[in-house]
């Protein structure tokens, strides 16, 4: 359901500011957005406001003209320098808002910055100061969340196609990413695969110990090195998978800058995540990628959020669960210990070989 009535002359728009302030493979599955929103306005100045932790993530998009920082969480904190950066924003005269996540705090900085048209999803977050609300239901996960973004897009009468996630990598990161994988004694011209056992929440993390050995079974089939990353919260993970392994790994966990991960996977000749971020970044930068998938829930199935990439595997299994408790699971995530080291390994030799 959308606003009655609503109609924007589009040719009209010269100014646009693109909005997602949430996680790591939101902003990434953002990208094609970006790229469509050039295609139909090629002339026009396109801006991408997204939160600090993920501003490396668009920063260099050929397809934009200026990326704005919004810190809720420090610079930006309180209601007199929400109201403050609004003003900034007023100044910068955008004539469209397209909101991918609404928040109540966004929506209201749109609102006060005086952006004429404010195109977003109804979700109960202020969306009242939207001029056009799309009706939420990507809880049904009827579509990837790469097209729900789309669709503000093509609510507003723009032919607006799915394409590849883009993020650019720079040469100080490919740098910054050798660095660190000599620091762990890497030889240079091995070829390395890449584990993330890490994800946001338990009920989407795969076992340690079957990260562990699948990389042993990798390592010694293909003669390659086995690097594990993670964020700076979760690298004790990644340091228990090394350290229940037979085949020496490199831990760069906690390590990497997010242009630092993306330089690193593009190295990579493969990529095996849990449902995270990261999984989006390497199909950004083109890596082949196995994604492992837990809960069984239309809103976070493999349909909404799975990889985009052309090489990309995702594996997941329905156990029956008529409703997904999440971290309060009382099958022991069965889901996610169905999928067998086996499974995964196959998948890998098909990229491998």
């Amino acid at each position: 359901m959308t606003d009655p009535g609503f109609f924007m002359d589009i040719k009209k728009i010269k100014r646009i500011l693109i909005v997602r302030t949430d996680r790591i493979g939101d902003v990434v599955l953002s990208t094609p957005t970006i790229t469509a929103a050039r295609k139909a306005f090629p002339d026009a100045y396109i801006a991408m406001m997204v939160s600090p932790g993920t501003r490396e993530i668009v920063a260099g998009n050929p397809f934009l003209n200026e990326v704005v920082v919004f810190d809720k969480g420090l610079r930006h904190k309180g209601l007199s320098k929400t109201f403050g950066f609004a003003g900034w924003l007023r100044r910068r005269r955008f004539d469209l808002a397209l909101i991918l996540h609404s928040t109540a705090r966004v929506n209201l900085i749109c609102f006060l910055a005086g952006i004429p048209e404010r195109v977003g999803y109804a979700r109960g977050k202020l969306d009242f100061l939207l001029t056009k609300r799309m009706a939420y239901t990507k809880r049904l996960g009827e579509k990837h969340e790469a097209e729900y973004s789309l669709d503000l897009l093509r609510v507003l009468g723009v032919k607006a196609e799915m394409s590849p996630p883009v993020m650019v990598l720079r040469e100080e990161d490919k740098e910054d990413a050798d660095r660190l994988l000599r620091g762990e004694g890497w030889r240079d011209g091995r070829g390395f695969i890449v584990m993330h056992p890490g994800a946001s929440c338990i009920s989407k993390m795969w076992p340690l110990e079957n990260f562990a050995k699948v990389g042993d079974i990798l390592s010694r089939r293909f003669n390659l090195s086995v690097v594990l990353v993670s964020g700076p919260e979760q690298a004790a993970l990644g340091n228990n998978v090394r350290a229940l392994m037979n085949a020496d790994a490199l831990s760069l966990c906690g390590k990497t800058s997010l242009g630092g991960l993306a330089a690193l996977l593009g190295r990579a000749r493969l990529f095996i995540s849990n449902d995270s971020g990261p999984v989006h970044i390497a199909c950004a930068v083109g890596t082949p990628v196995i994604s492992i998938f837990g809960r069984n829930e239309k809103g976070l199935s493999p349909l909404r959020w799975g990889p985009l990439g052309e090489k990309s595997r995702v594996i997941h299994k329905d156990v029956g669960c008529v409703e997904c408790l999440a971290h309060n699971c009382k099958r022991g995530f069965l889901c996610l210990k169905s999928v067998t080291v086996e499974e995964v390994v196959e998948a890998a030799i098909k990229f491998l070989s």
